[in-house]
């Protein structure tokens, strides 16, 4: 009886296994999709109009450069420190920077404090050009 047993408790790792591994490989796919930007596009025009905001998340000297019209300049390692300005969790957030990369922290960061609708918007050039 044991080895039966043994074959059933292995059968059910496998299948564990196998199943965390799509899991994984699901997440992975959406996260290179996401960065590379492939997949649904997204009307930012739309959104703003529906009362979305942008955050830029770069340096305040980054920022004075150049930056989009009505966005709110809070530099990534500043953004914990400032969360409490944005009452609405549902609220559409965008969030830019000037490659996309801290942009994609910021997102990470605000969605791990209930943010529910916050989009990576890539850097604020490109975007920009979307709106």
């Amino acid at each position: 009886m044991l080895p039966n047993f043994s074959k059933k408790c292995s059968n059910f790792v496998v299948f564990k296994f196998e199943f965390i591994t799509l899991q994984l490989y699901t997440i992975m796919l959406d996260a290179i999709k996401n960065l590379f930007g492939a997949g649904t596009p997204t009307d930012y025009k739309a959104l703003l109009k529906e009362g979305a905001i942008i955050i830029d998340v770069r340096s305040k000297g980054e920022y004075a450069g150049g930056h989009i019209q009505g966005s709110k300049n809070i530099p990534l390692d500043t953004l914990g420190n400032q969360l409490g300005q944005f009452k609405d969790k549902n609220q559409v957030i965008i969030t830019c920077c000037a490659s996309g990369m801290r942009s994609g922290s910021a997102k990470s960061m605000l969605q791990s404090k209930g943010y529910t609708n916050v989009i990576n918007g890539g850097g604020w050039s490109s975007l920009n050009g979307k709106i």
